[in-house]
């Protein structure tokens, strides 16, 4: 299996998973999730702030490839940061986590 199938399965998991939690959890049609990249602390403090979040730890190497592809299945334009980061850059920031989490749902 190449670099781009094992990118292609691992975003349709991942998509996957994200509509069998909002469908769990009882998402309205408005409601959307937001996928980003996060280091440890950065997915901490989104799981505090946020319930449900869903996250995956991915290789730096295809960190922004697979959030690319997760974004186009999501049929969600891929934000500025996202394009311009490689992956030095992302091994200096320690970004190693995918998640996801829907910016209606507060933990109160």
């Amino acid at each position: 299996m190449n670099n781009d199938q094992t990118i292609e399965s691992q975003a349709k998991i991942y998509v996957y998973d994200l509509k069998n939690c909002a469908r769990e959890f009882g998402f309205k049609a408005d409601e959307h999730w937001v996928v980003s990249m996060a280091n440890s602390a950065g997915k901490a403090a989104i799981e505090k702030q946020y319930f449900p979040t869903l996250s995956a730890s991915v290789l730096p190497e295809i960190l922004a490839e697979l959030l690319e592809a997760v974004k186009f299945k999501l049929t969600q334009k891929p934000a500025g940061l996202e394009n311009t980061l490689d992956t030095a850059a992302i091994r200096r920031q320690r970004l190693q986590y995918l998640v996801a989490y829907s910016p209606n749902r507060l933990i109160r």
